[in-house]
């Protein structure tokens, strides 16, 4: 596909997008890793696996309560001003974990609530820069983070582990921590490309489309995406280790990684027509259809086959809710929205590995699919119930910065489109 990889590379000589893009990736390679170092730190300093889990749900549910809160200061106050705060009080509470300054589960709880949100960032500057007559490029965009998000939780575990099992768990979390204030830094830097302020008046206005069913639908889709990866986590390393081959459960992760990376690429690089509603609907209805053959197959293969077919299906899912919620909220609270859609699912995976876990105890490794095949249902009804009363295509968000098109007559009750954004179609 050459075409494809041109799509690809047009997108980055955008001017100022390899810019941005490339150090929230490698900030994001370090948030990757820094729950599993958390794991492998506190074991070696405890010999518990239970203290360490206990300390990486602290993490986790730290990161998720305080994410949209960093997200609402930086649409405020912009995240130049933002992000090297949170950048500051990060490396704080990583020196006092490796110090042990503190008790474990605090350092774990302030790392979490101090992690900044790149990848939030990262898309609202996509959609700052891809607005206007470029909006038909933020589909590709958002498949392109969907990559570095993919790749970022397939090497960076890796690594850490690597490092942990050699005997240096705290170089992993250092190295981690190193990666998110590096590339948090130099994304800061980058001035240029930062979505523009809004008025305070403007912020209180938008901040009712946060309560819209048109951005709540895509926060619980986000919620049980990430029920379906937790079930899945859990369900695949139940199924091997049913079998008698633990090691197995490597290659079937495997399987569905490397398509999930394939079909995101893939998406991202076709031509984006019709309606991003339909699009997610039978995304989440082939998602489904895909999870269901789990339940009760039992071959090695077949199971490797159907979970490289989930795959597929993921990747299409958190490019389409990224494309929703961009069109569902104003500018004004756009960076708060995506922070909420990434709690929602962090959330979702965290709470289905603990109820997947039960069901997986009580019926095998078939039920804790049957509990990921649930949660792809619910989304496909979700994704069904935005299709009423939808438009055909999600119009795109008008630049702040571009002159509103010339319109005979313009009634005069209406703002100007440079002091307020266009309202939404309904979802």
């Amino acid at each position: 596909m050459p075409s494809a990889t041109a799509n690809y590379r047009t997108l980055l000589r955008t001017s100022g997008a390899a810019a941005f893009f490339l150090p929230a990736a490698v900030g994001r390679l370090g948030i990757a890793m820094t729950g599993i170092g958390l794991v492998w730190l506190v074991h070696a300093r405890t010999g518990s696996y239970a203290a360490a889990g206990l300390v990486t749900g602290g993490f986790a549910v730290a990161d998720a309560v305080a994410g949209p809160q960093l997200g609402r200061l930086t649409d405020r106050f912009g995240q130049a001003r933002v992000l090297p705060c949170a950048l500051a009080a990060h490396a704080g509470a990583v020196a006092l974990l490796l110090a042990g300054a503190v008790p474990d589960l605090v350092a774990g709880v302030l790392v979490g609530a101090t992690l900044p949100q790149l990848s939030a960032l990262s898309a609202a500057r996509w959609s700052a820069l891809l607005s206007g007559e470029r909006a038909a490029s933020l589909p590709t965009a958002f498949a392109l983070e969907a990559l570095a998000n993919g790749v970022s939780y397939l090497a960076g575990p890796a690594l850490v582990s690597v490092l942990g099992a050699a005997g240096h768990p705290g170089t992993g979390v250092l190295l981690a921590a190193a990666l998110v204030v590096g590339g948090g830094l130099a994304l800061a830097a980058q001035r240029r490309t930062m979505p523009p302020l809004t008025g305070r008046a403007e912020r209180r206005h938008a901040g009712r489309a946060l309560l819209r069913s048109a951005f709540l639908r895509q926060v619980a889709l986000g919620l049980a995406l990430g029920v379906f990866f937790g079930a899945m986590q859990v369900s695949v390393a139940a199924y091997a280790v049913g079998r008698g081959t633990p090691d197995a459960a490597a290659l079937l992760y495997l399987a569905a990684n490397c398509t999930n990376l394939v079909g995101g690429w893939a998406y991202g690089a076709w031509c984006h027509g019709g309606s991003p509603r339909r699009r997610q609907a039978t995304a989440a209805a082939c998602l489904t259809l895909a999870s269901l053959p789990l339940t009760f197959l039992d071959a090695p293969l077949a199971v490797g086959a159907t979970l490289a077919l989930t795959g597929l299906a993921v990747p299409v899912l958190l490019i389409l809710t990224s494309v929703l919620t961009d069109a569902s909220v104003p500018r004004a609270v756009l960076t708060q929205a995506f922070t909420w859609g990434n709690s929602a699912s962090a959330a979702g995976s965290a709470g289905a590995a603990a109820v997947a876990g039960r069901v997986v105890d009580a019926g095998g490794a078939h039920g804790g699919f049957g509990v990921a095949a649930g949660a792809a249902a619910v989304m496909t009804v979700l994704a069904l119930g935005g299709l009423r009363g939808a438009s055909p295509a999600v119009p795109p968000k008008s630049s702040a910065t571009a002159e509103p098109p010339a319109v005979p007559n313009p009634p005069t009750t209406n703002p100007p489109a440079t002091d307020r954004p266009p309202r939404r179609n309904p979802v």
